[in-house]
């Protein structure tokens, strides 16, 4: 495997290669989800998870003309609410849930949600939503850059519907050998605390600056003595680390397995000899023992830190990643915006990741997630930007199967390049809220015919999410009536997420409900109980 770095320049010559060779026009994007009213309306997860005396940081989510006022009727002591921007703070001292009426109002009206606080053991109870800076800055990733991406997520509006996270990839380290000098600095100080890279002064105001717009931040790392890129790793340091982040006030870590394999021993003669990336892939303990290890240090922080293993699926880590503290966990390689074909086919598309994980939806719950990799939508391209390669059919199939198997959503375009149909696809709550469910049920397929792929997913409100999926080349059109292989009897109301509209009621025991999928594309319905 070669160093991520690499691996995009390689990518770039064949995206080249692909263009020069691909003779369809590329399709029009097209929107289809309507736009947010004027009128307030509460979005987001039904469910928020926090440790007892860790700092308490949540902004309710609100789409609807400002200025707006919020409240939250029954809020436990030791929060506080800021009624101007959402905010809510604090700390909690004791375990215990909180039914809390959540409130938002404007000159137009008046919106309310019953939101649940559960102060506990688990946090993450609902999939992560943010940005992660790999996707389109890579090695050129900045303390400026990562302020502009936060500045961005409130501007746009996305903070609005849910997303919360500013992620630090790789490259805010020092490291290993480059000649650019933005990147040359010692690893640690004299006392093995590591030191970021001048093009990150301070990390802590920087989390400051991220914690003061209403969002969180996240930070990258390696169980190795180097990240994926080259950059100084944690190993030998994981206890300092973690209370680094913790200080620093960071509240999410990406740890990327890359140079660990070649150190599991510990038998090291020089470091600088240990490869970047590429190391051999592990089983049993000597997959399971870094991530143990800095699980357990980031546990022992007073401060909530979302841990997020990245070790690309390695010995089923589904079946024990919650056991290590872990919150999420890759169950897969690196994506690329592509999608496979009979024509070209590669190992990291949006079909041969997304359509593969059956195998660990079972293993998903509240606060323990599979992460098929972050999402390909928009400009990205790893240092050197482009408008996803996807079609809009591909990029809504995209979208609707992350969400349908309860995946972390993060966005890896430049979010200060959104274009209005990026934006749209990001922002559409019915889809959002099939994602941030707070049963936590990953979707399977239940029904494989031909090209067609029918995903189902239980909700917490009884009803069913269910992704109509075409991965032909042509339209295909389908009177469906299966439905009880879906777990659906009786008289059900179906509704079209991405146009939020109700389609029709079926009497399941002897309507056929005709659908038109789109080539690549897919139809997102959700289906709940006549009354």
């Amino acid at each position: 495997m070669k160093s991520r770095l690499l691996l995009a320049l390689a990518l770039g010559l064949a995206w080249n290669t692909l263009l020069a060779a691909d003779t369809n026009a590329p399709a029009t994007p097209y929107i289809l989800t309507p736009a947010a009213p004027a009128t307030p309306r509460i979005n987001g997860a039904n469910v928020f998870g926090v440790r007892p005396g860790s700092p308490f940081l949540y902004t309710i989510a609100a789409t609807g003309d400002r200025p707006m006022k919020f409240s939250a009727r029954n809020l436990p002591r030791g929060l506080k609410l800021d009624a101007k921007t959402g905010q809510i703070t604090g700390m909690l001292k004791s375990q215990g849930e909180f039914i809390v009426t959540l409130g938002a109002k404007n000159s137009l009206g008046a919106a309310g949600k019953i939101f649940r606080i559960v102060c506990g053991d688990q946090i993450a109870l609902t999939p992560p939503m943010g940005w992660n800076s790999w996707n389109c800055f890579a090695h050129a990733v900045s303390a400026d850059r990562v302020k502009r991406a936060a500045d961005a997520m409130v501007k746009s509006g996305l903070i609005n519907h849910g997303w919360t996270y500013i992620n630090v990839d790789d490259y805010w380290e020092n490291h290993r050998s480059s000649k650019d000098p933005t990147l040359t600095g010692p690893f640690r100080d004299a006392k093995g605390f590591i030191v970021p890279n001048v093009r990150f002064p301070d990390m802590k105001g920087l989390a400051d600056y991220v914690h003061g717009l209403g969002l969180k931040i996240g930070l990258y790392s390696s169980p190795g003595p180097w990240t994926c890129g080259g950059c100084a790793g944690s190993w030998q340091h994981e206890q300092q680390d973690a209370q680094t982040y913790a200080k620093w006030g960071f509240d999410y870590l990406k740890y990327d397995w890359c140079s660990y394999g070649d150190v599991v021993s510990g038998l090291v003669t020089n470091v600088m000899k240990v490869k970047s990336s590429g190391t051999p892939h592990k089983t049993g303990d000597e997959a399971i023992h870094p991530y143990q290890l800095m699980g357990k240090f980031l546990r022992e922080q007073k401060r909530d830190i979302v841990f997020s293993l990245c070790q690309y699926g390695m010995d089923d880590v589904w079946k024990w990643g919650g056991s290590v503290n872990g919150n999420c966990w890759r169950t897969t390689g690196d994506i690329i915006d592509l999608w496979a074909t009979t024509d070209h086919k590669w190992q990291g598309s949006v079909t041969s990741i997304g359509f593969s994980q059956d195998a660990a939806a079972p293993f998903a719950k509240p606060g323990n997630w599979n992460d098929p990799d972050m999402l390909v939508v928009g400009e990205v391209g790893w240092g050197k930007t482009h408008p996803s390669r996807l079609t809009p059919d591909e990029q809504y199939t995209h979208i609707s199967l992350w969400c349908l198997l309860a995946a972390p959503l993060l966005i890896g375009c430049d979010m200060e390049k959104f274009d209005d149909f990026t934006l749209n696809l990001l922002s559409n709550d019915e889809v959002l809220a099939i994602d941030q469910d707070a049963l936590g049920k990953g979707a399977t397929c239940v029904i494989n015919h031909g090209d067609v792929r029918i995903y189902e997913k239980e909700l917490e409100d009884g009803g069913r999410a269910v992704g109509f999926f075409n991965l032909g080349a042509m339209p295909v059109e389908l009177k469906f009536n299966e439905f009880s292989r879906l777990g659906l009897a009786g008289k059900q109301n179906a509704r079209d997420l991405w146009r939020q509209k109700d389609v029709v009621a079926v009497d399941t025991a002897k309507d056929s409900l005709p659908l038109t999928i789109p080539a690549h594309g897919v139809l997102l319905y959700k289906f709940t109980a006549a009354k």
